[in-house]
């Protein structure tokens, strides 16, 4: 989710969904909600997704976020449905075991809203965006190394690579280079240091986005381990969820939805092989596409929320086949820069 979940109208007194998710309509009819069934919202962020999961039909809702503030802030929303939503503070990627946790051996479906939600943007003193000069941090759980950390330590090769692969930035080397000459005079702490920084080296067009977005896109991405994180929740959704339970991704850029879609294409059909091969044993397709192409958003909530212009929406409904074992992103995934690693 690099634009992350759009903002949109107050939600009724005494409820806490401040912005409206992002292809909320479309998410709801993909999902399908029914009276009874057990949901995961595994981005819980401001409680869209899951209001509206919870008032479409008399179901339950466990609902995930790492990002303890948002944990906080949705107590009064567990208050309000009475015992069908449960809120815990978690990865995503630990989703089946989050719901078994709670006693669930599986679920009917799974939604994913991949990203920075408009709550982390619109708080500068989360170090997410440049629009406003803030701590560069960009911790979404407050744990671990902050942006900061990683341009101040990090060496000018690795630090090119990050913002090359993770932010599909084409000046990366001399974003890396400009940022290891200014942090020799002072480190850099803060957002609109970094934002200056960027565009002294990177020029934009009238019209383009800000020249610094690339890089704090990747930066975000890295401190995360957002891309890891997805991957895992990929899997985790195969494992947790029943016969007929639907996944339904909403993901914001090409790296995120290059993932949702290698992995949904993998467990939804059986590898190509050659007709002169010998006959081989394949594991049965796990999922069935409910998308053969993902779905954008509709031109009216453009108008009125133009963050959704980059939102991808992927689903699939689950099958009877057990969850397979293998890792169909594998090769995607260790290409990546890692923390750490």
């Amino acid at each position: 989710m690099t634009a992350g979940r759009g903002p949109g109208q107050p939600a009724a007194a005494g409820g806490l969904a401040r912005h409206v998710p992002v292809m909320l309509r479309e998410v709801l009819s993909r999902l399908n909600p029914k009276d009874g069934a057990t949901y995961i919202d595994g981005t819980f962020g401001a409680g869209g997704y899951t209001r509206a999961i919870l008032e479409a039909t008399n179901c339950n809702v466990i609902a995930i976020d790492r990002d303890q503030s948002a944990v906080a802030a949705g107590a009064a929303m567990v208050e309000e449905f009475g015992g069908r939503l449960t809120l815990v503070e978690d990865r995503f990627s630990n989703l089946d075991e989050v719901a078994q946790a709670l006693g669930h051996r599986q679920v009917n479906g799974v939604v994913l809203d991949v990203g920075v939600s408009s709550m982390q943007l619109d708080q500068a003193a989360r170090g997410f965006s440049f629009r406003g000069d803030g701590p560069l941090d960009m911790r979404m759980e407050m744990r671990g190394q902050s942006a900061a950390d990683v341009v101040n330590k990090t060496d000018e090769r690795e630090l090119a690579r990050v913002i090359a692969t993770l932010g599909e930035e084409k000046f990366a080397r001399k974003v890396a280079q400009a940022i290891v000459e200014a942090r020799k005079e002072a480190p850099i702490t803060t957002t609109s240091r970094l934002a200056d920084i960027v565009r002294a080296v990177v020029r934009g067009k009238p019209g383009d986005i800000d020249p610094a977005t690339r890089t704090f896109q990747a930066l975000r991405i890295y401190v995360n381990d957002e891309l890891f994180e997805l991957a895992e929740a990929l899997m985790a959704a195969e494992r947790i969820l029943a016969p007929e339970g639907r996944l339904v991704v909403v993901s914001f850029h090409s790296l995120e939805d290059r993932l949702v879609k290698t992995f949904m294409a993998a467990r939804s059909s059986a590898p190509a092989v050659s007709r002169h091969a010998p006959a081989a044993k394949f594991d049965p397709a796990t999922f069935s596409l409910l998308t053969k192409k993902p779905l954008a958003a509709a031109n009216d909530e453009l108008e009125g929320n133009p963050r959704a212009r980059s939102a991808k929406l992927r689903a699939a409904e689950r099958t009877t086949a057990i969850a397979r074992g293998d890792d169909p992103l594998a090769s995607l995934t260790a290409r990546l820069p890692r923390m750490g690693v």
